[in-house]
């Protein structure tokens, strides 16, 4: 067995590990996208996706938003004329803003219906039931990548049943059904229901929230669950709910550990939501995934909703990938 020198260097060498592991997985993802013949390199699709769910902006604003140089944003959207313009901001003439064209937008669209579907479980698959000691998690990691790369593994999952999607305004309309849906169906559409079913990105989105989508390939869009960025530093998980149409496909556990994922990976350490002791079912898959009972939830924010009597908080229990769900509505 050869020996990987890089690796007995030890923890000084870390950026250098760093830098060769995101070198392979990157060629590994644009494999997988020209498999789908999708002309996109791994290095831009944090920007395009950032465009899209962030609106217009201009070079420094991506890359500031990005935490990247200006100059590597730069270079890795000259080679996306098609998909990304320059506009002249409103407000100032002068100040150019990048936005993505009409293909750039329909090249997202694939990105989040048939790339990251297929990229995700196969990166999920490497770092798996990781523990212990960083570097000896990261050695298992490139030991696993060249057992089997990200295209070898997504080929093997197959075409993926569902996948999560993140806002865009062409989905305000879906947002706002599904949720009206389940509301209208045991409850009444309150004065914060309408608002935030009317202007999400306005009152999610544009104040550091998160909009999510379960979409499948026969059903379309079927589910969605937003995190909203709350006082305090707490933030509401809400307006969880799926479709009567997809009942019995797992969406619920699906998006609520999604969800929760996002929420990590944002630093949201402090999620909240509240719901109704009618909405049973959603509360035990709450449960289960980690969420407990808080009075003190109750006493800040349970005014919110005339409908709720059941306030909780989330308490990380490690691993988020989704159970065996209920398939009833969520609140």
């Amino acid at each position: 067995m050869e020996v990987d020198l890089l690796a007995g260097l030890g923890v000084g060498f870390l950026g250098s590990r760093l830098k060769r592991l995101a070198e392979r997985m990157q060629a590994d993802a644009a494999e997988v996208a020209r498999s789908l013949d999708l002309p996109v390199q791994p290095a831009q699709m944090s920007m395009l996706m950032t465009l899209r769910l962030h609106g217009p902006m201009t070079v420094g604003e991506l890359a500031e938003r990005l935490r990247v140089a200006q100059p590597t944003v730069t270079r890795a959207l000259g080679t996306l004329e098609d998909f990304v313009e320059v506009r002249r901001s409103p407000d100032d003439q002068r100040a150019k803003r990048l936005a993505l064209t009409e293909k750039g937008e329909a090249l997202m669209v694939r990105v989040q219906t048939q790339l990251l579907p297929r990229i995700e479980p196969a990166a999920a698959s490497l770092v798996e039931g990781l523990s212990g000691d960083f570097m000896q998690g990261l050695t298992r990691v490139e030991a696993r990548l060249a057992e089997s790369s990200l295209l070898s593994r997504s080929e093997a999952a197959g075409p993926p049943a569902m996948w999560a999607r993140d806002f865009s305004d062409d989905l305000a309309e879906a947002f706002h059904r599904i949720n009206a849906e389940w509301i209208q169906d045991m409850f009444t559409l309150e004065a914060n229901d309408i608002a935030l079913l009317s202007k999400p990105r306005e009152l999610i989105l544009d104040k550091g929230g998160v909009v999510l989508f379960a979409e499948t390939p026969r059903l379309g869009v079927v589910g969605t669950c937003a995190l909203m960025v709350s006082k305090g530093g707490w933030v509401e998980l809400t307006k969880m709910g799926v479709l009567k149409s997809a009942r019995g496909l797992k969406v619920g556990e699906f998006l609520l550990a999604k969800t929760l994922q996002r929420a990590s990976s944002l630093g949201f350490d402090k999620v909240y939501l509240l719901t109704n002791k009618k909405c049973a079912p959603a509360i035990h898959l709450y449960e289960k995934l980690g969420f407990v009972h808080d009075a003190e939830i109750m006493r800040l924010f349970g005014a919110r909703y005339a409908r709720c009597d059941v306030a909780m908080s989330y308490r990380p229990r490690g691993d988020l990938n989704p159970l065996p769900p209920s398939s009833q509505r969520e609140s």
